[in-house]
This record gives structure tokens, C-alpha cells and sequence, in this order.
């Protein structure tokens, strides 16, 4: 399946899924936690079947070794998301954050695979560690921006 078919699709599959999902667990008069994890938790898992058939057993190993490690970055982007509405991460409980946090590591892989395909590293084992160097580097900077300017 061609790469100009597979971001766009996803892309902006995923995102109006992940922002239903983000403003049902987020929202005051939000559905039960059960029906949240039946309607995300079912595309979250069609979404894996599918990134295992497109990218493989071991990208998608490390999509999720990535994301434990990331648990910084996904908290401080939620946490300044929900500022705008005048709420905090530390609000909810971790069994809230699930959907949304399954939801962010997906699109950030694919953000990731995406930033890999546009800049030819995928082709250069050379250019593949500047561009993830690169990619780390902005994301640190970004989360640390984020975290330090949300006053924590």
C-alpha cells in the first residue's frame, strides 16, 4: 500500500476518531467509562491490526517502547490540551487517560513513520539517525516547553 495513501487516510481517520474519544473522556457530561473503552478501545484495537499488517511485528514492538518512555510528553500535552477548558490531567483518573494516551501513541507513530517517508530516511541509514535525532530532539523541546510553561 502506497505511503501517499496510508498517512492521509489514517491520518485523518484516526484524528476524528481520537477527538471523539479525547472529548467524551474529557467532557463534564462525558458517556460511562465503559462505553469509552468499547468505543475507543474497538478502534484502538482494529488500528494495531492494521499497523502490524502495514509495519510489522517489531516497528509496533517499539511503538509501544517508545510510548511507555513517552508518558512525559503525553502527559504534558494532554494536561496543556485540557487547560484550554480549564481542567487538568491530574482531574481524572489513569483509567480515563487510557483511551486518549492509546489514541496519541498511534498518531504520533504514525507522525513518526510519516517524518521518516517525506525526508527519505527510510532509505538512508545515515539521514534515519539525523531525522529520529532530529524528531527526539523537537519532541523533548516541545514537552519541556509545554511542561515548563503550564507552571509545573
Amino acid at each position: 500500500m502506497p505511503w501517499y495513501f496510508i498517512y492521509p487516510f489514517f491520518g485523518l481517520h484516526m484524528l476524528a476518531f481520537g477527538l471523539s474519544g479525547f472529548f467524551m473522556a474529557y467532557s463534564s457530561e462525558g458517556p460511562p467509562l465503559t462505553f469509552l473503552y468499547m468505543h475507543g478501545g474497538f478502534a484502538v484495537f482494529v488500528y494495531i491490526i492494521f499497523y502490524l499488517a502495514i509495519f510489522g511485528v517489531d516497528k509496533v514492538k517499539w511503538m509501544f517502547i517508545n510510548a511507555a518512555l513517552g508518558l512525559f510528553g503525553i502527559y504534558a500535552q494532554i494536561d496543556w490540551i485540557l487547560g484550554w477548558f480549564g481542567k487538568s490531567a491530574s482531574d481524572f483518573g489513569w483509567a480515563t487517560h487510557l483511551i486518549p494516551f492509546l489514541y496519541y501513541v498511534l498518531y504520533t507513530f504514525l507522525l513518526y513513520h510519516f517524518v521518516l517517508e517525506v525526508t527519505g530516511a527510510n532509505r538512508s541509514e545515515g539521514r534515519r539517525r539525523v531525522v529520529e535525532f532530529g524528531y527526539v530532539l523537537v519532541s523533548l523541546v516541545v514537552y519541556g516547553l509545554i511542561w515548563v510553561f503550564e507552571g509545573r
